[in-house]
């Protein structure tokens, strides 16, 4: 059933891929009109089709709606739909002046967040983080985790609409912290996918058939949310894409170089960053992160061994 007012209430959406449908679902089924906008006239018109409206810049959803969700690649993007050339604040003086709050749902640059959260104040627009926690298949079931980062006022009056993404919340703090949250918990969550292949393709060359593995990973303490969620689709080489390589490559990278800021090591994520770029320009990047599994099974058994000792080498000497 609808929620209290959400029937009256259209909510902009910009970034019609994964993402963005599995919310825009969620918010329907809780009795919100979504009207989209994406720079793909194809997932344009799927999403006008799906879910009834979309519109041509991110300038006339402002004209629309008092609240917009993003679910764009990056924080360059980010940036680019709010304050660039037709975007979200191009007409906030004349026809958006009803704009009054924006949920990032990406997983994004904490340091440039927190400096557009500022930046927006003095706009009379208040910036929640809201990065999701869970594949697209999980949004949509509304099993994912928001990582909630903002003012304590402006999370709560836009607790309603939140609440029809995912009633599974965590509020993490200022502006900023969102990212950081997602950035940490989205490392151990990648680096669990990539261990199952690895266990997996180590387990075939043992012999032991991939169901048979998965079977024994459930049922030890070896088990985790990463197997139940991506132990079937490695397992049946299902790689149609819940979540993609590509965008975990561009979460790792970012944590990469907010450690190296603070002069910390992430010797396993620097591993992951290079099976990932590696599965890119095999021209994996739009599969599901499960296919992290074909990277390693053509991983050649030399390859970061031989890197290690040469490293180890040039230390000795």
């Amino acid at each position: 059933m609808p929620q209290n007012g959400a029937s009256q209430h259209t909510v902009g959406i910009i970034g019609l891929g994964l993402v963005g449908n599995a919310i825009a679902a969620r918010l329907q089924k809780a009795g919100y009109r979504c009207v989209g906008h994406d720079v793909d006239m194809t997932a344009q018109q799927r999403f006008a089709t799906q879910f009834g409206s979309a519109v041509a810049s991110s300038a006339s959803l402002a004209a629309q709606v008092d609240t917009v969700i993003l679910a764009v690649f990056n924080t360059d993007q980010v940036l680019h739909v709010v304050e660039g050339t037709g975007g979200l604040l191009s007409g906030k003086s004349g026809r958006a002046r009803h704009l009054k709050t924006i949920i990032d749902c990406s997983t994004g640059d904490p340091v440039r967040l927190r400096a557009l959260a500022l930046r927006l104040h003095e706009q009379s627009v208040d910036l929640i983080e809201a990065p999701l926690s869970g594949s697209s298949a999980q949004i949509a079931a509304g099993e994912a985790t928001l990582l909630l980062g903002g003012s304590p006022e402006s999370i709560a009056k836009a607790a309603e609409l939140l609440k029809a993404i995912s009633a599974k919340q965590i509020q993490v703090g200022a502006v900023g912290m969102g990212a950081r949250a997602k950035l940490a918990t989205n490392l151990v969550l990648g680096l669990n996918r990539a261990v199952l292949a690895e266990g997996m393709v180590f387990a075939r060359a043992l012999g032991i058939e991939p169901a048979k593995f998965l079977e024994l990973v459930l049922a030890t303490p070896a088990r985790s949310d990463a197997a139940l969620a991506k132990g079937q689709k490695m397992v049946q080489e299902d790689f149609a894409p819940q979540s993609r390589i590509r965008q975990h490559l561009k979460d790792v990278e970012l944590m990469l170089a907010l450690a190296k800021q603070q002069n910390q090591g992430l010797p396993l994520s620097e591993t992951h960053a290079r099976l990932m770029q590696t599965a890119v320009q095999a021209g994996d990047g739009d599969l599901d992160n499960a296919a992290i599994l074909r990277t390693i099974k053509d991983w050649p058994s030399s390859g970061l061994a031989h890197l290690l000792d040469i490293e180890r080498t040039r230390n000795q000497g």
